[in-house]
């Protein structure tokens, strides 16, 4: 672990005024960099040096886009990673900014609508000069946005699973890939169930068409069967005929995938037609605390969701994280996995734009590789070469009021594989 090792508990309380006096004070396990007082940076590395490429820095500020989804379907999912990025970056300010300069937000709505991210993201870049930008939930808008990004030369830093089969100098994946989620949780439900048969049920867009063919493909490769696979358009409703299916089948595990809005009716109407989640094994690789507020814990208690981040984990990082979380955003807010992936964004690029002593996209690009961010609310986490993170893969199981149980968590950090052999 590097010898910059952050001091999680000072860092992730981060607003609180009593902690301000020791943030500005300078700490022994702070980076160098943060031990400089504020405006010291700015006078050590002028604009011109930390900005060689016209983006909008100026001696006191830099700005930095926000682009998800707070209309449409997929609100319910991304409203909480808008809120993560928002209190990265009061807490970063908080501590002086980056590179000795504040961060400024410009914030824009793709609207659950893939078109409209690639046109604001054009905008962020083209028009606003962003330094970065730290958004999208689909994978339907990453890739409706990852063309704009490489043609501009920007950085996104991306917070959601997705299905992976993907690698681009221009993103930072904080989200999990499939070897991390989608592969370590079919053998945890295979061993610890003794699975044998799967009923596959997803949104009918890329990630879970993609996410289901590396599952079959997985099931039938260890000998197992998938006794059923359908998808349904987002913001779909009527899930009461797949439902029928599912009790035909009588498959040993339902694998969701749905997502937005429409994981309200399916669970609720799981749960009408008798399908009992405490007897019948569903596991989601979809549904985090943030939808759970929306669907009702009576309606999915007992279902198993792959993550590597519950709202329940129990570490300093995490209660530090949690309690500013709610403080910001009000005490009844929950936290899911892309929420919490969505907070580091900000963090990781802060230490990476120190690392390079500069905002320049290629300098990021090239000094991302190594970034470690002992804060994460999750545990440590480091940026992988191939732009994914080390991350732990963990397995919860909802209660009643909204939250998981951890009942499993990998011993160590999973490499990420974007590309693993005979999934492709």
């Amino acid at each position: 672990m590097s010898s910059d090792k952050m001091d999680a508990d000072k860092i992730i309380g981060g607003v609180p005024s009593p902690l301000r006096r020791k943030l500005l004070l300078g700490m022994a396990a702070l980076p160098a960099v943060a031990l400089l007082p504020r405006g010291a940076l700015a006078q050590a590395l002028p604009t011109d040096a930390v900005n060689t490429t016209k983006l909008a820095v100026t001696d006191g500020t830099v700005k930095v886009g926000i682009l998800h989804s707070t209309t449409g379907t997929m609100a319910i999912s991304e409203t909480g990673s808008v809120q993560a990025e928002k209190l990265a970056i009061a807490q970063i300010n908080e501590m002086g900014g980056v590179l000795g300069r504040k961060i400024e937000v410009i914030q824009e709505d793709g609207a659950s609508d893939w078109p409209t991210f690639a046109e604001k993201a054009r905008k962020l870049l083209v028009e606003d000069k962003v330094a970065a930008v730290f958004g999208c939930w689909t994978s339907a808008s990453r890739k409706a946005v990852l063309p704009v990004f490489e043609q501009y030369n920007g950085m996104l830093y991306y917070p959601t699973f997705y299905e992976g089969l993907e690698q681009s100098k221009n993103v930072i994946y904080t989200g999990q890939e499939a070897t991390q989620q989608i592969l370590a949780g079919l053998d945890w439900v295979t061993n610890e169930k003794k699975a044998k048969t799967f009923f596959l049920i997803g949104s009918d867009y890329i990630w879970p068409r993609t996410s289901n063919k590396i599952a079959r493909k997985h099931i039938e490769m260890h000998g197992q069967k998938v006794v059923g696979e359908e998808y349904f358009p987002l913001g779909h409703t009527q899930f009461n005929s797949v439902i029928n299916k599912i009790k035909l089948t009588k498959p040993d595990v339902i694998y969701a995938s749905v997502v937005g809005g429409s994981n309200v009716a399916f669970y609720k109407q799981l749960k009408a037609a008798g399908i009992d989640l405490n007897k019948q094994t569903l596991m989601t690789i979809s549904v985090t605390e943030d939808e759970m507020l929306g669907i009702g814990g009576e309606n999915i208690a007992g279902a198993y969701a792959c993550m590597k981040y519950f709202q329940s984990l129990k570490n300093p990082n995490n209660e530090k994280f949690v309690a500013a979380f709610k403080k910001m955003w009000g005490g009844e807010s929950v936290i899911g996995d892309v929420t919490q992936a969505a907070y580091l964004g900000p963090w990781l690029w802060k230490l990476t734009a120190e690392k390079a002593k500069s905002f320049d996209i290629d300098k990021i690009a090239a000094a991302s590789p190594g970034i470690e961010f002992t804060g994460a609310p999750e545990g440590y986490v480091r940026i992988h070469e191939n732009h994914h993170l080390w991350s732990k893969t963990r397995v919860g199981r909802a209660r009643t009021d909204g939250q998981f149980d951890l009942v499993y968590e990998t011993a160590d950090l999973i490499e990420p594989n974007p590309f693993p052999k005979g999934y492709q």
